[in-house]
């Protein structure tokens, strides 16, 4: 049987749920990430003794629709948020918030987990006391053959090798967030989750525009480019904004269909947002770059994450 595309949703319900029938069960898993080649999928559990799992589909009939576990170990840290695979299939990261520890797992040729993992502690804070007490690790992105971490307790993008080596990190002005981040050559793109902001980086240089025109507090989650828009989910507006990647202008600002957009993708002309609060998947249609509202809802229990993904035997 050849490979089926499901719609894969984690959060913080009773387990990964396949959009069109199948659940998973596994206990807090608020983020999902894709293997490049291989049929797996790997999710953190966001627990206090932080759990990171990989799977593959359960069997013929399943066709990815529910999962088997393949490997399972701790994240090495506490209430881990993020996951993602370096392009070669051999190196995964993991973003641990509650304490800001990052951790690398070295990938077999099954994509299991093989080898000790490099667990890499950070300390610092910033200026919002109640959010910035210490380091929270919220994203890793490979880009380049580095690790770039949003962390966003810091104000600081961290740099690491893949064996762990520290860079010097990129900073940000104090109070801004960083959570979420996206690469388009040499620029570098971070959504505020403390500022409001979504922040440029080029040659050095940093500049940053709202990430809502709505009045009132925002908290952007997710960040992500395409083609030559950069898209941003709005915690509090409730919407998701698009900008223009060269100046980060305003191009539309839609309502996210629900409360809370913690995250979302796009597949093909569809994309699909997480709303949180409201417990479900809106549904857009693409038009000229920008999500139109279908009215369809997938009702899911605390989403967080949602990832399209083509999965078989």
């Amino acid at each position: 049987m050849p490979p089926v595309k499901h719609l894969y949703v984690g959060g913080y319900g009773p387990g990964i749920v396949t959009l069109g029938g199948g659940l998973t069960r596994v206990a807090s898993p608020s983020f999902l990430a894709a293997h490049p080649s291989l049929p797996v999928l790997y999710a953190v559990g966001e627990l206090e003794r932080g759990w990171l799992t990989a799977f593959s589909p359960a069997g013929e009939e399943a066709a990815g629709a529910v999962l088997a576990p393949l490997a399972e170990r701790p994240s090495e840290g506490d209430t881990p948020c993020h996951v993602a695979v370096d392009p070669s299939g051999t190196l995964l990261a993991v973003a641990n918030y509650g304490d800001g520890t990052v951790s690398l797992h070295h990938l077999d040729a099954r994509g299991a987990f093989t080898g000790d993992p490099v667990v890499l502690p950070h300390e610092g804070c910033g200026p919002v006391a109640d959010r910035q007490e210490r380091s929270h690790a919220h994203q890793c992105v490979f880009h380049d053959g580095v690790i770039h971490v949003a962390d966003l307790g810091t104000d600081e993008i961290r740099r690491y090798l893949p064996d762990g080596t520290a860079l010097e990190p990129l900073t940000l002005q104090p109070g801004a967030g960083p959570r979420h981040l996206a690469f388009s050559g040499g620029r570098l793109y971070v959504a505020g989750e403390l500022d409001g902001n979504v922040w440029m980086i080029e040659d050095g240089r940093a500049s940053a525009a709202p990430a809502s025109a709505v009045p009132g507090p925002n908290h952007p989650s997710h960040l992500l480019l395409e083609g030559d828009l950069v898209y941003v989910g709005n915690r509090g507006p409730n919407t998701v904004s698009v900008l223009r990647a060269d100046d980060l202008s305003m191009v539309a600002e839609v309502p996210s269909g629900g409360d809370w957009p913690r995250h979302f993708a796009i597949d093909g002309d569809r994309m699909y947002v997480a709303n949180q609060r409201s417990g479900g998947v809106a549904v857009f249609a693409m038009k000229d770059g920008v999500p139109e509202p279908t009215g369809e809802v997938h009702e899911v229990e605390s989403p967080a994450c949602v990832l399209p993904l083509e999965m078989g035997p």
